[in-house]
C-alpha cells in the first residue's frame, strides 16, 4: 500500500489559507511521492436584508463585494498552489466546488472518500476547518491528516520521527494500518502509550505491536509516558515536543448522537489545535 493520491481542502473566506500552509502540504505530498489535488470553494452568500437595511446600510453592495472577495481568494489560492507544485516538481491538480457554508464540510468528504488521505490545515482563529475535519475524520472512511497553517518548524516535511499514540483499542490499530506508508519511509518510530490517565484493558503487549510492525521492515522504540495529571491531548502534545516528531498517528475517538459527533478529549484538543501534522484514523 502506498498513498498516490492526496487531496488538500484549502479555505478561501472569510481569510484564504495562508501560503505557509500550502507550502507544507506540497512537502508532504512530495515525500509520499504523491499527486495532490487542491480543493477550495467559492462560497456562495445568500441575498439578504430589506428595503430600510439595503437602504441606510447598501446591504447589496456589501454582498457583491464580499462575493469578489471570494473569488480574488479563491485565484490566488489555487495560482499559488499551482505555482508551488510546480516549483517542487510534484504532480497536481485542482478542483473548485461552490457551496454555501453549511454544505462544505459534506462535499469535502465525498472528495475524501476518493483520495488515500486528506490534508486540512488548522488556523488558530475559530472557524470552519476544525468542523471540516471532524467531518472528514468519521465520515470519509479514509485517514485524515490535521496540521497547523504556521508551522514553528521547517516547511520542508520530512518523516525523519513519526510517533505513534498506541492505547491497544481499535481506532489506534486502525491508524496504525493507514499510517503504514508513511511509517515505512520513517528512519525511527516511537510507540508511546500514555499511562495512568485512563484504564487500559487489554491482554496484549506492545511488543507484539513492535512484533507485527517488523514485518513491514518497521523497526519501533516503545515508550511509556506519565500522565503527571495531564489529559491526553495536552500528554501527546508534550511528548512530541519533546521527541521533535515529525508526524503523530493516532485514532480519532467519537460517538454520534443525533448524527453529530461528538469528540473523545484527546482528538478535540489535537484537531482543534495541532502543533504539527497529525494523521487520524477512525
Amino acid at each position: 500500500m502506498t498513498f498516490k493520491d492526496v487531496l488538500l481542502q484549502l479555505s478561501s473566506y472569510p481569510e484564504p489559507t495562508p501560503i505557509a500552509a500550502i507550502e507544507q502540504a506540497i512537502g508532504l505530498a512530495g515525500a509520499l511521492g504523491a499527486h495532490v489535488s487542491a480543493l477550495t470553494f467559492k462560497i456562495e452568500i445568500p441575498n439578504v436584508g430589506n428595503v430600510l437595511a439595503n437602504k441606510l446600510l447598501d446591504v447589496p453592495g456589501m454582498i457583491a463585494a464580499e462575493r469578489q472577495k471570494i473569488v480574488a481568494n479563491t485565484q490566488t489560492l489555487i495560482g499559488a498552489f499551482e505555482s508551488m507544485a510546480a516549483k517542487h516538481d510534484v504532480p497536481h491538480g485542482h478542483i473548485i466546488e461552490s457551496s454555501t457554508t453549511s454544505h462544505l464540510a459534506t462535499i469535502v468528504t465525498e472528495h475524501a472518500r476518493m483520495h488515500d488521505v486528506t490534508m486540512i490545515p488548522i488556523g488558530k482563529q475559530a472557524d470552519l476547518q476544525p468542523y471540516v475535519a471532524e467531518c472528514v475524520i468519521f465520515g470519509s472512511g479514509r485517514p485524515t491528516i490535521v496540521f497547523p497553517e504556521v508551522s514553528k518548524r521547517s516547511a520542508t516535511l520530512a518523516f525523519d520521527v513519526v510517533g505513534v499514540a498506541w492505547d491497544f483499542s481499535r481506532p489506534a490499530a486502525r491508524a496504525v494500518a493507514d499510517a503504514l506508508p508513511i511509517l515505512q519511509l520513517a528512519k525511527t518510530v516511537r510507540v508511546v502509550t500514555i499511562t495512568e490517565e485512563k484504564m487500559i484493558e487489554t491482554r496484549r503487549s506492545g511488543t507484539e505491536l513492535a512484533k507485527h510492525l517488523a514485518y513491514h521492515g518497521i523497526d519501533v522504540v516503545l515508550e511509556e509516558e506519565k500522565a503527571d495529571g495531564r489529559l491526553i491531548g495536552q500528554a501527546l502534545a508534550d511528548y512530541a515536543a519533546a521527541r521533535e516528531l515529525d508526524l503523530l498517528v493516532m485514532g480519532a475517538y467519537g460517538h454520534s448522537r443525533m448524527r453529530d459527533f461528538i469528540l473523545g478529549g484527546a482528538t478535540k484538543t489535537i484537531v482543534a489545535n495541532p502543533l504539527l501534522p497529525v494523521l487520524l484514523s477512525h
